[in-house]
């Protein structure tokens, strides 16, 4: 009998370790090919940063002419900076020049993806438009679905002139237990954003789409309401989880040039 015991629970051990390794790994889809020759289109210049623990990072500039603001672009889990070229050339339309960063294990940056890692990698981003010469009062951080999480944690952390946040989620825990009920946020409890939103003191933007087939917009919503004041939510009509710039079209733009003129009236380029 106690054989068996013993048994059961070397499999059910075997099986938690499987299952939390498999949510590990579902949470990145890095892609190191990806369609480069857009750089050029975008007028994107290379830079290369280092984390804190080392590790080398890939990022591209695209500056705004005459803007004073900043933008750090934290992409999704899934591709790399090229798949991000349409909203990168609206940010810099709207008013701000953008850093996207490549997290570990994407694109041309080293390493592998984990929680902590991509928390540095978006810090390294952080120090570099410092050292730059961008005041935290002129960093807009804009976080596109698991960069929303990176996003929220940097700026319960750190000052920053305003956050933007695509396809939000409540936490990794929540996300879980679509894909897998009671057993998946017992595997995977990170990215715990609704505990860290009501440390960000930043005015925000929320944009979800009401067909997000990824991250319902509930969670986005319930996040939304843990935050504080000034704060607006847009619901994009007919948007799903990766169009939200395509079906807004040129509100897009429009919405994000009235936000960073709200936070920084001075920030704009000149007309």
């Amino acid at each position: 009998m106690l054989g068996k015991l013993i048994g059961w629970g070397v499999v059910l051990a075997a099986l938690y370790v499987a299952l939390w390794w498999w949510a590990r790994r579902a949470a990145y889809y890095p892609m190191r090919t990806g369609w480069w020759d857009l750089q050029r289109t975008l007028g994107a210049a290379d830079v290369w940063l280092a984390a804190r623990d080392g590790v080398k990072l890939h990022a591209w500039w695209i500056a705004a002419p005459g803007s004073r603001l900043a933008t750090l672009f934290l992409h999704g889990n899934a591709g790399n900076v090229t798949h991000r070229a349409p909203a990168l050339a609206e940010i810099a339309a709207a008013g701000s020049s953008v850093l996207i960063v490549d997290y570990r294990g994407y694109g041309k940056s080293e390493g592998s993806p984990d929680e902590a890692g991509v928390y540095r990698d978006a810090e390294a981003g952080y120090e570099h438009l410092v050292g730059a010469g961008y005041p935290p009062a002129r960093i807009i951080l804009h976080g596109e679905s698991l960069g929303s999480a990176v996003a929220i944690d940097l700026a319960a952390r750190r000052p920053c002139a305003a956050l933007v946040l695509e396809a939000p989620f409540s936490s990794g825990s929540a996300m879980a237990g679509r894909v897998l009920p009671v057993l998946g946020p017992l595997i995977f409890r990170g990215f715990d954003s609704l505990s860290k939103i009501g440390r960000v003191r930043a005015p925000s933007l929320f944009l979800h789409g009401d067909r997000d087939e990824v991250v319902p917009i509930a969670l986005g919503r319930a996040l939304f309401q843990a935050a504080n004041e000034p704060k607006e939510f847009w619901e994009l009509r007919g948007a799903g989880h990766n169009n939200l710039a395509e079906v807004a079209g040129p509100a897009y733009r429009e919405r994000l040039r009235r936000f960073y003129q709200s936070v920084a009236p001075d920030g704009r380029p000149a007309e």
